[in-house]
């Protein structure tokens, strides 16, 4: 009660001070004001295209766009499941951008992948292109010094941040704890789309965020994440949907953010645009010039694009708990759902959170009941390849019932998966770029990260759980969907309540077999053995009491608060060495497979403990965790 009290005083008067604190008119006027005085006007280029290099990426998405009509849409599609392509991806389309870049995500930090693509938009700016970003307020440019100096490195530049908590740019603990007392289903809903567009053109969109972990570049823990690229009409539905964020009135411009504005009135000097400091150099200074390698582009890139018909790319509507009614609000989240309802065969999914919502379970509730109901296999993360550790515990709760009522077929990644420690080996070679081998040498699939958070994913500062075992680790953060390798899917959502009711979403869908069939192997490799743990039901080895266990464990689980039996009725299984994969409904399953535990590898600490009693006493949360 003591500590109660003791903070009780210190947020109501934040509440106070914090509340309906908007930056005034003629504040926003003397800042903006200062800004167009002070911002550094200097180019780099007279030319009339803005000295854009060639790109036969951009070049391909015109020549789609000329091709295609109303009735027979054509695109041009690839698939960025490797960290070095995903990022020469992108600087090479922002060196090529003639007229405009729009950019969209939800983490933007200052470590090298940050520094890297924020620099080059500062010079695409300088050489004459519109450079828009709009950042999800919470996880991105929480220095004020860098603010300061995005508001005049060039006025072809402007940064909006989405949301901010009491209209800052920085949030404090103090101001965290403030935000969820005071309007929690705001300050809750954050946009966690991905985009980068090009000339309205050509756009990337899927999972990954600007921070080391989503390239391959950190040093303990990384993302293996997955974009699609794709040029053709689809890139004017993601101009319209870029805009409608852009002019939306949570996306608020620098100049409006109290913090911002203070330190713009406080120092009229223009602070100047400072070269980036990487902590690895000379691997930037690779992926730099692969983006220009017109050989290397050829074989990673050109060569791996599809062209395809019809694809769309989805989003929900800004602030979508507002009007969560309203059409088109949840456009993402219902054609999603729509897409798994019509299964016939196979449903293909990779979710970093396996936290279903209800409308998620009625669905494949209702296709576990069919007469031939459909194959569901998931590739989701163990605890201990996951940073969301308490998003993980609701997982492992309901494991019964998506084995039992939705049939699902779950792998959950290795923390070393063989996949992914290939795609960081190519990610860290600091060589020339013709040393690096082909894309097809590079082996099976990669694989992604998630965090505990109230919010969601956050980056570095979240660790996962200790390990027995040592070395560099890996968690999912990929969001995909392939059903009977007819619909493909590449996004931001992670099928859960999160997505489906806070976090604004966004993606492609692409209707193309053969795209399909290629994300459908790109998934299917991380749920191999050497990447992934089985999850089973556990043997029954003594009929009775494994009938008497499963009963109680089926009660507890369904309790409206709390879950408190620890025997649960699926565990994780290891295939045994000489043997072949199987599917856990195969007779012979239990021949094959070793039982290796709940949570193998997770040693015990703190968080095992926290994973534990979330299963039993979190229920309440798992829509917000």
């Amino acid at each position: 009660m003591s500590v109660l009290r003791r903070f009780a005083l210190p947020l109501l008067l934040a509440l106070l001070s914090l509340q309906g604190c908007t930056v005034s008119r003629a504040q926003i006027r003397r800042a903006d004001a200062i800004v167009a005085a002070s911002a550094d006007r200097s180019s780099s280029c007279a030319q009339a295209d803005h000295c854009a290099l060639p790109s036969p990426l951009l070049a391909a998405a015109t020549e789609a766009l000329a091709a295609s009509t109303p009735e027979r849409p054509v695109h041009v599609v690839t698939l960025l499941d490797d960290s070095v392509p995903a990022m020469a991806a992108r600087i090479n389309l922002v060196r090529a951008a003639r007229h405009s870049i729009d950019v969209q995500t939800y983490i933007w930090d200052q470590d090298d992948a940050g520094q890297l693509m924020l620099d080059e938009l500062v010079q695409a700016a300088r050489r004459g292109v519109r450079v828009r970003i709009l950042a999800d307020q919470l996880f991105s440019f929480g220095d004020l010094d860098l603010l300061d100096r995005l508001t005049r490195v060039s006025p072809n530049l402007e940064v909006r941040l989405y949301n901010p908590t009491f209209h800052k740019a920085r949030t404090q603990p103090l101001e965290f704890a403030a935000g969820v007392l005071c309007c929690f289903m705001q300050f809750n809903q954050r946009m966690h789309n991905k985009l980068l567009l090009v000339d309205d053109r050509i756009g990337i969109t899927g999972g990954r965020n600007y921070q080391n972990r989503y390239f391959n570049w950190d040093d303990s823990f990384n993302y293996v994440d997955r974009d699609a690229m794709v040029g053709g009409p689809a890139a004017l539905q993601m101009a319209a949907s870029f805009e409608r964020f852009w002019n939306h009135p949570r996306a608020l411009p620098l100049t409006h953010l109290r913090d911002v504005n203070r330190r713009i009135l406080s120092d009229h000097t223009p602070p100047t645009w400072p070269a980036p400091h990487y902590r690895r150099p000379a691997r930037v200074a690779r992926v730099q010039q692969a983006a220009e390698d017109p050989a290397w582009l050829q074989t990673w890139l050109v060569d791996a694009s599809r062209r395809v018909g019809r694809v769309e790319y989805f989003s929900d509507l800004p602030a979508k708990t507002d009007k969560p009614d309203k059409r088109r609000a949840l456009d993402f989240t219902h054609h999603i759902m729509r897409m798994i309802g019509e299964a016939k065969r196979e449903v293909l999914l990779q979710t970093p959170y396996l936290v279903m919502s209800k409308r998620a379970q009625h669905i494949f509730r209702t296709l576990h009941r069919r007469a031939d109901p459909p194959l569901v296999i998931v590739s989701t993360n163990s605890l201990a390849s996951t940073d969301a550790f308490a998003v993980y515990a609701m997982s492992y709760k309901h494991r019964k019932r998506y084995l039992k009522k939705f049939g699902f077929e779950i792998h959950e990644l290795k923390p070393h998966a063989p996949s992914a420690a290939v795609d960081n080996e190519l990610a860290n070679l600091d060589l020339d770029t013709t040393a690096l081998p082909p894309p097809e040498a590079a082996g099976p699939a990669r694989v992604p990260a998630a965090r505990f958070r109230l919010l969601g994913s956050r980056g570095s500062s979240n660790r996962p759980a200790p390990l027995h075992s040592t070395g560099l680790r890996f968690g999912l953060h990929a969001k995909s969907i392939v059903v009977d390798d007819v619909f493909a899917m590449v996004g931001s959502h992670n099928f859960d309540p999160r997505s489906d009711h806070y976090n604004t979403e966004s993606g492609v869908i692409v209707y193309d077999h053969d795209f399909a069939d290629q994300l459908r192997h790109s998934i299917l490799r991380s749920t191999q053995p050497e990447n992934a743990w089985v999850i089973a039901p556990r043997r029954s080895k003594v009929p009775v009491l494994t009938d008497i266990n499963r009963a109680i464990g089926t009660v507890s689980e369904q309790l409206p608060l709390f879950d408190l039996w620890p025997f649960r009725y699926a565990t994780s299984f290891d295939l045994k060495p000489g043997c072949q994969p199987l599917r856990a409904t195969d007779p012979n399953f239990y021949a094959c497979y070793e039982p290796v535990g709940d949570f193998p590898d997770v040693a015990l600490s703190p968080k095992l403990i926290i994973t534990r009693m979330v299963t039993a006493f979190g229920v309440g949360a798992k829509g917000i965790l």
